[in-house]
């Protein structure tokens, strides 16, 4: 992260019988180029000392989000932060009221 007091930021909302949630920060931010590479296993941008972690989380929830029927993406700003949105189906239980 920068010198800035991290910033995290959620939302959510309805897309008639889809969820979008955004989970947004200010942190260093990635080149737009490698949007897609983040989302792949054991796959980092960084070297492994320069910054923690092992490049598996974004690839789960990849395959959690895909296999609810869903769609995950990315968009990013080099030293302005990153935004992860993803929509989920909204499944209507018998007798549910919205």
């Amino acid at each position: 992260r920068s010198d800035a007091p991290p910033v995290i930021r959620v939302e959510a909302s309805g897309l008639g019988n889809t969820c979008e949630l955004t989970v947004s920060d200010n942190g260093i931010g990635m080149d737009p180029a490698h949007n897609d590479r983040v989302f792949e296993v054991f796959k980092t941008l960084h070297a492994r000392d320069a910054f923690e972690g092992n490049g598996i989380g974004l690839s789960i929830c990849k395959k959690v989000v895909e296999r609810h029927g869903g769609r995950i993406g990315v968009d990013s700003v080099p030293g302005e932060g990153t935004s992860f949105h993803f929509t989920l189906p909204i499944h209507q239980l018998p007798g549910a009221q919205r």
